[in-house]
């Protein structure tokens, strides 16, 4: 990791005092894709997305690392290369390692600057992180409608209750379909989901499966929600969940659920609208942790954080990625708390 010092700052303008001196109200309209990779380095995104389309004069430079969480990978992914038009001299790679993967191999030993997170930080990473003199610092980026999905091919099932899903996903749950729903094919599941180290994984854990027991551990796990994708597609019998961002880049590919929390309640289908309301059941907050040595000691890495802050209330996130972007209080609280590390 280079540990470069630059003299000026970034060349994306704050909007903060902006924003608390007007109030700006939250637009989110709702539609488009996300560009999901693996792995990025260089700048080479999409042009007019967030605040790209910079001069490129700026005298920053340095790298910055970030790791973590697949699900928030594309809103960092796109904030890095709109960052890095701005700041040519700046390297910001964003590699999709889990949130837990990320925390327990690379921020936490110091190795990276940034981890996204699609839970809140848990106490043995945060004493993890402690024991490394490592501060993760925390701030809330966005909003995720997580989705159970579906082959397209499958005509038997539209909704589902948080218990059928948890007899689906508990350590020695249901086989077949009709193990769930007698109605329902006597034809075995195939699985696909996030794998251990993701914080979806956790998340859904926590909330759906819950007091059923253990996630189960005979499905197919990966950090790359693109394969999961690719095993609803290509299997009537398939089920699995990831962040909305990945459904809505492939709405005509897989089926989505709607989610009901209880019997009883009526069933909601994943969207950004309806997650931005809570009305969704799976709805839940996507966050950044940068270390705080980071944000003190390398103005680049302090840059590129004040410009993902600045611009997590840009409709991009919601119309291009799939993501409920923040409002204007979020981005308020961020920047304050962000300026304690300047």
């Amino acid at each position: 990791m280079t540990d470069d010092q630059a003299d000026g700052r970034s060349g994306a303008v704050s909007r903060r005092n902006v924003l608390a001196a007007g109030g700006t109200a939250l637009a989110l309209s709702i539609a488009g894709c996300a560009n999901n990779e693996g792995s990025s380095d260089n700048g080479s995104g999409d042009e007019g997305l967030g605040g790209g389309g910079g001069n490129g004069d700026s005298d920053l430079s340095g790298e910055v690392i970030v790791t973590g969480s697949s699900t928030v990978f594309p809103i960092s992914d796109q904030m890095a290369q709109n960052f890095m038009e701005e700041n040519p001299d700046v390297n910001v790679t964003v590699d999709s390692t889990g949130s837990g993967g990320g925390f327990e191999n690379h921020f936490c030993p110091g190795n990276s600057d940034i981890n996204g997170a699609s839970r809140p930080i848990k106490e043995e990473e945060s004493a993890s992180c402690e024991e490394n003199g490592v501060e993760p610092v925390e701030f809330q980026v966005a909003g995720d409608a997580l989705t159970m999905a579906v082959s397209p091919d499958n005509d038997w099932v539209d909704s589902m209750t948080y218990d059928q899903m948890a007899q689906i996903w508990q350590e020695g749950g249901a086989e077949t379909w009709a193990d769930v729903n007698s109605d329902w094919p006597d034809e075995e599941f195939e699985l696909f989901g996030p794998d251990d180290t993701s914080g979806t994984f956790d998340w859904f854990t926590e909330n759906v499966v819950g007091e059923a027991g253990n996630h189960r551990s005979d499905y197919e796990p990966t950090e790359d929600d693109n394969i999961i994708v690719e095993g609803l597609e290509n299997n009537e019998y398939s089920i699995g969940y990831f962040g909305f961002a990945y459904y809505q880049e492939n709405q005509d590919r897989v089926k989505a659920l709607a989610v009901a929390e209880s019997e009883g309640d009526e069933p909601v289908e994943p969207s950004l609208e309806a997650a931005q309301a809570g009305d969704y059941p799976m709805a839940r907050p996507l966050f950044i942790y940068p270390s705080g040595n980071s944000l003190s000691e390398k103005e680049q890495v302090y840059a590129f954080t004040e410009y993902y802050l600045d611009n997590s209330d840009e409709s991009f996130i919601g119309e291009e990625i799939g993501y409920v972007p923040s409002n204007s209080e979020q981005v308020d609280e961020n920047l304050s708390t962000l300026e304690e590390y300047q």
